[in-house]
């Protein structure tokens, strides 16, 4: 979500000497906020807000500080005081409205972006983050009418700047050729690379010829429980320390749990980069000699493009955690497999392409249940077939919903069992609309791993979404022995299920169309039989099949990392290359 950081006018500032003053103040700590001196920009600000008390601007640069920060409390009464100061001030509700969308009320987020854009109806940053809220709470009316007028702004202009209008992770969940998702990844790239530009440059340690192994570093806000985590932790633990030496760069905070002890002692080194500006964090990679920057991030939440876009190593890959292009000169390869990115669509994306032999994802097949087996009764589920689709709401569209209801109405006595989330009610009343029970709809609330894993064997089938599949949520449905049912989409982002399904050996729960997902869908629930023989292969693929096979997948990457970094020591330039199974 991008906060509006605000550029005093000289109107503004002139209105008196303490407006002057605060304005100077603030104007300095927005500059280092936007290096990533957030450490030194807040007490910038307090200081301002003391000036200036009673200034809306000072209020609501501090207030998305604070947020950023963690100091949430705070941050919000500030936010809400911004509004109240200067009740016509777009940005300020902009800012309030980011704070509300993330603390998990998106209908009170939507009423301030859009009395934002009431004021100003060419408020950038309100026309970017209003589509997430849309697509979080299902308001699938909405969330159209801001892609199709997205799609006319684009059409109208030449002018790149009207791209900032869409944020490129969101780009990815909505409908839109995957030449538009280019330009707007490139367009936010460039911005990016424009935030450091003025910077110096790093300063790269000097390689030792006689040094014999290579320095990997890795980047994320995952580094603790989350999907990431999930994941990669058996792929940093399983990497041959003899050809490999290991580095996390974390931009998350250390939630005190197991997977951040695990991941901790599971890399040579382990930094903490969040309190640094882009160009100190920039340094200590460079410092560190790294060989290869892997990104696990892309556009997420807590993104620092600005500290790839600094070049702190010579070879610099996106892997994982962004399923698209970032569009960037500075990231030289994007690992993906041939489901995911056909060939024939690799001009679509901005890197070289690595083809993974299997999937392009890892899974780490040390991942535990409960010890104690979930049973019905414990989570609401009543008798009959249970249909699961744990993705977040923001991936379910109207189309795919609808076709849920037609399955929902050809199997009596199932149930759909949805992840709890903000997009319950307007789930529930659509179900209505097409005739369906909404009481047929289930919503489970999150819980731990081992006990999520442990639940989700009670369901008979998951269903998919289709622009954006369910990624690591499909992947634990596998691991859980549930077999996933998917309608591949054309791009990365919707083509990861089939992805999944092919490297665990069941390519017949592809769908070429949503009429023969709509038949499978029903056949199987009616037919326990060819169900239990679904299941019975996936039993005994998951341990046989590549998906799981962690350390196979550590091989390959392995192989993978040896072969960019031979190209760039023959002074090659990048090229897409398909890694060797063998």
């Amino acid at each position: 979500m991008l906060k509006d950081l605000l550029k005093f006018t000289l109107a503004y500032a002139l209105k008196s000497a303490r407006g002057r003053r605060a304005a100077r103040i603030c104007t300095k700590a927005i500059g280092l906020w936007e290096r990533g001196d957030v450490a030194r920009a807040e007490p910038l600000l307090r200081k301002a807000i003391r000036v200036s008390p009673e200034s809306a601007r000072v209020a609501t640069s501090l207030g998305m500080l604070l947020w950023e920060r963690g100091q949430r409390d705070e941050a919000m009464a500030l936010l809400r005081k911004a509004v109240e100061l200067e009740t016509g001030f777009a940005s300020a509700r902009v800012n309030l409205a980011i704070a509300l969308y993330l603390s998990g009320t998106p209908d009170e987020s939507i009423a301030q972006y859009r009395e934002a854009l009431r004021l100003e109806p060419g408020n950038s940053a309100a026309r970017l983050n209003i589509l997430m809220p849309l697509l979080e709470s299902c308001d699938w009316e909405g969330a159209g009418a801001e892609v199709a007028a997205l799609r006319e702004r684009v059409s109208a202009s030449a002018d790149e700047a009207v791209l900032d209008g869409i944020d490129p992770f969101l780009s990815l969940l909505v409908p839109l050729s995957q030449e538009l998702r280019l330009r707007i990844a490139r367009h936010h790239s460039r911005k990016a690379a424009l935030r450091v530009a003025q910077g110096s440059a790093v300063r790269r340690a000097s390689r030792s010829p006689d040094r014999p192994r290579l320095r990997v570093g890795y980047v994320s806000n995952g580094f603790q429980d989350g999907a990431t985590a999930h994941l990669t932790a058996g792929l940093f633990e399983s990497h041959d320390r003899s050809r490999f030496e290991t580095f996390a760069y974390s931009l998350g905070a250390d939630d005190g749990g197991e997977y951040r002890a695990r991941l901790v002692t599971a890399f040579d080194h382990f930094t903490d980069i969040r309190p640094m500006t882009h160009h100190a964090a920039a340094q200590r990679m460079a410092g560190d000699g790294i060989d290869i920057l892997v990104d696990l991030m892309g556009f997420q939440a807590d993104a620092r493009p600005e500290i790839a876009e600094l070049r702190p190593a010579p070879v610099q890959v996106s892997f994982l955690g962004y399923p698209g292009t970032l569009g960037s000169e500075a990231i030289d390869y994007l690992v993906a497999d041939r489901t995911v990115i056909r060939e024939s669509d690799a001009l679509d994306y901005a890197e070289k392409i690595i083809w993974m032999p299997d999937s392009y994802q890892v899974n780490d097949r040390g991942q535990r249940f409960a010890e104690k087996a979930a049973e019905r009764n414990g989570h609401g589920l009543p008798e009959g077939f249970v249909f699961c689709a744990f993705n977040q709401h923001s991936k379910i569209e109207r189309h795919v919903f609808e076709v849920w209801m037609k399955i929902l109405a050809n199997v009596p006595r199932s149930v759909l069992w949805l992840q709890a989330g903000p997009g319950a009610k307007r789930l529930r009343a659509t179900a209505s609309q097409k005739g369906v029970d909404p009481a047929r709809l289930l919503f489970a609330p999150w819980l731990p791993k081992p006990e999520h894993l442990a639940r989700l064997r009670l369901a008979g089938l998951f269903l998919d979404t289709h622009t954006y599949n369910a990624h690591t949520t499909s992947s634990d449905a596998l691991w859980a022995g549930v077999p996933v049912l998917t309608c591949p989409a054309d791009a990365f982002a919707g083509r990861v299920a089939a992805s999944l399904l092919n490297a665990v050996g069941l390519p017949e729960l592809v769908c070429a169309d949503f009429a023969g997902y709509e038949k499978k869908a029903i056949d199987l629930a009616r037919d326990p039989v060819g169900l239990a023989a679904i299941r019975g292969k996936l039993a005994a693929n998951r341990l046989t099949r590549p998906l799981f096979d962690t350390e196979k997948f550590t091989l390959h990457f392995e192989r993978a990392l040896a072969s960019i970094w031979k190209i760039h020591r023959a002074g090659e330039v990048p090229r897409s290359f398909a890694v060797d199974p063998a």
